[in-house]
C-alpha cells in the first residue's frame, strides 16, 4: 500500500489503526509536505500581482523549491513507514541457532540505523522548509502571511517530532560511535530548523498589526 496515494480520510484511518506504521515519523514528514505546499501557495499568490512585481523572480524560485521539497517530504513519509516495517521483518527472522541469532541481530541493527537516518533527513529538510517560510513571510503576498507563518509552525513541530524518532531508534543501536555521531548531526540540524522557524513568528506578528 502506497501511503501517499491514499485519500486524507483513508490515511487517517490507517494512522488510527492498530498498525504501528505509519506513525509519528510519517506524520512529521507529512507536516513538512503541508508546510512546503503552503509556501508554494504563497509564492503563487505573489507572482503576477503587480504590487509585488519586484518579488516575482524570487517567488518563482521559491515556488519551484517548495514544490520539489513537497515531493521530497512525501518520499520521506513512505520511507519512514517502510523502514519501520523492515525492522519488524528483521525481528521475525528465526533465532533457533547461534548463526540465525547473529544474522537476525545484524538485520535488526541495520534496520534500526536506516530507521534513524530517515527522520534525521526529515529534520534537515525542515530547515529548508523553515527558510522558505521565512522568505515567503518577508517577501510574499501580505494577504497570505499567515499561511507562510503556518508553514514555519509546521516546520518547528514536525522537526521536533522527527527528532523524537531519531532518538528512539538510536537508543537500541549497539554501535555507540555511530549513534553519537548521528546524535550530533541531529542536534545541529534541529538547531538550524528551530532557529529559522523562530525568526519567522515575529515577522508574522509585525504584519498582523
Amino acid at each position: 500500500m502506497e501511503l501517499t496515494n491514499l485519500s486524507v480520510r483513508s490515511f487517517l484511518e490507517e494512522l488510527a489503526s492498530e498498525s504501528a506504521a505509519p506513525g509519528g515519523g510519517s506524520v512529521a514528514a507529512l507536516g513538512g509536505a503541508l508546510g512546503a505546499a503552503l509556501a508554494a501557495m504563497v509564492a503563487r499568490l505573489t507572482v503576477g500581482k503587480e504590487k509585488y512585481r519586484d518579488e516575482w523572480e524570487g517567488m518563482e524560485r521559491l515556488r519551484d523549491e517548495a514544490d520539489a521539497l513537497r515531493i521530497r517530504f512525501l518520499d520521506l513519509l513512505s520511507q519512514d513507514a517502510n523502514s519501520f516495517n523492515a525492522f519488524m521483518e528483521a525481528m521475525k527472522l528465526p533465532k533457533d541457532t547461534e548463526d540465525q541469532k547473529a544474522k537476525r541481530s545484524k538485520a535488526m541493527q541495520e534496520a534500526l540505523l536506516h530507521a534513524a537516518r530517515i527522520p534525521l533527513e526529515t529534520v534537515r529538510a525542515m530547515g529548508e522548509m523553515a527558510r522558505l517560510a521565512r522568505e515567503a513571510v518577508a517577501r510574499g503576498n501580505r494577504n497570505a502571511v499567515t499561511d507562510a507563518g503556518t508553514a514555519a509552525l509546521l516546520a518547528r513541530a514536525a522537526a521536533l517530532a522527527a527528532a523524537y524518532n531519531v532518538r528512539a531508534n538510536l537508543l537500541a543501536l549497539k554501535d555507540q560511535d555511530v549513534a553519537a555521531r548521528l546524535r550530533r548531526e541531529l542536534e545541529d540540524a534541529l538547531a538550524v530548523t528551530l532557529a529559522t522557524a523562530d525568526e519567522v513568528l515575529p515577522l508574522v506578528e509585525e504584519k498582523l498589526v
